[in-house]
């Protein structure tokens, strides 16, 4: 049974960074593009940014290219999201999924069948 856990979140403030990682335990972490969406209250969750198995293609929402950074260890079963420059827009949980239907777009919430419990993150301003 493949299980996925965030950590990394917290509370900063604007024009700081954290990093995210999700590990992933029972089964392996190769074969399959993976990617991080967010969810603020009372919003849908939304498309953050995707990677591909073998880490050589990165995607990113137009919200947050240029200030963070997707990568993947599939020796080490993890993926990580460094985002820099938060801004209190970018305040959600976060969650990383496990794309299984490749048929589907990788920023489709649908595509992905398992999910962590999300972390949250907090950017005051």
């Amino acid at each position: 049974q493949v299980q996925l856990e965030e950590s990394g979140g917290g509370l900063v403030q604007a024009g700081g960074s954290l990093r995210l990682s999700c590990k992933q335990s029972g089964g392996t972490l190769g074969g399959n593009d993976m990617g991080w969406f967010r969810q603020a209250p009372g919003k849908e969750r939304e498309f953050v940014a995707a990677i591909s198995w073998s880490g050589r293609y990165t995607y990113y929402a137009d919200s947050v290219k240029g200030r963070f950074s997707i990568s993947r260890n599939n020796a080490k079963n993890t993926m990580d999201l460094q985002m820099n420059s938060l801004t209190p827009e970018d305040t959600a949980v976060y969650y990383c999924g496990r794309q299984t239907d490749s048929s589907l777009s990788y920023y489709l919430p649908i595509a992905y069948k398992y999910w962590g419990r999300g972390t949250q993150v907090t950017v005051s301003s």
